[in-house]
């Protein structure tokens, strides 16, 4: 929380008295943890590193928050992630090639852009430094993997992307942003 002088709201939840400040102590709209269902509870109680992949779709760079990325080290070296199929991310995935960047603790606003929870106008590119790659933008310094699809099928309510791995890039090792029972997290030693 931040400091500050709060209230009780209406809602049972606490309110800033200082401009600028929160008003919930966590999302309002999220389902309440009793009402989930067990398999997605379980899913929040595991720890996932926070991804962006990017692609080059037919009306320019479209980039979707992905925190199920899987990566298998082999000759060839293979990536598998589950994605929305109705994302913009997806018109850019026909198209064969896409990146996978792994974000840094300090990247909560990249991902909240590219997963639709923050605005960002004239797209979320727009913001950060971003560098052009045969695969899709990445983030200035950041490790990346660029990938070919090798096939795509539906697992669950999402899309299962089956690819390989081409191009692996290593950037600074910092510590990377990682998701726990809804929330972003930072690993500490």
């Amino acid at each position: 929380m931040r400091a500050g002088r709060a209230a009780l709201g209406q809602d049972g939840g606490m309110v800033s008295e200082e401009p600028g400040g929160w008003i919930h102590r966590g999302d309002p709209f999220a389902t309440p943890e009793a009402d989930r269902s067990p398999v997605r509870r379980l899913r929040g109680r595991l720890a996932a590193g926070i991804t962006v992949w990017t692609a080059y779709g037919p009306r320019g760079p479209v980039g979707l928050t992905v925190s199920s990325t899987v990566v298998a080290d082999g000759e060839p070296a293979r990536l598998l992630g589950l994605v929305d199929d109705e994302s913009a991310l997806w018109d850019g995935l026909t198209a064969g090639r896409f990146a996978v960047a792994v974000l840094a603790a300090a990247d909560r606003q990249v991902a909240d852009r590219f997963a639709g929870l923050m605005p960002a106008p004239g797209g979320p590119f727009r913001e950060g430094d971003w560098v052009e790659t045969g695969y899709g933008p990445v983030p200035v310094g950041a490790t990346w993997a660029g990938c070919r699809v090798d096939g795509t099928r539906p697992y669950g309510w999402a899309l299962l992307v089956e690819a390989t791995v081409e191009v692996a890039e290593l950037g600074a090792s910092l510590p990377p942003l990682v998701h726990y029972r809804g929330r972003y997290r930072t690993l500490s030693d």
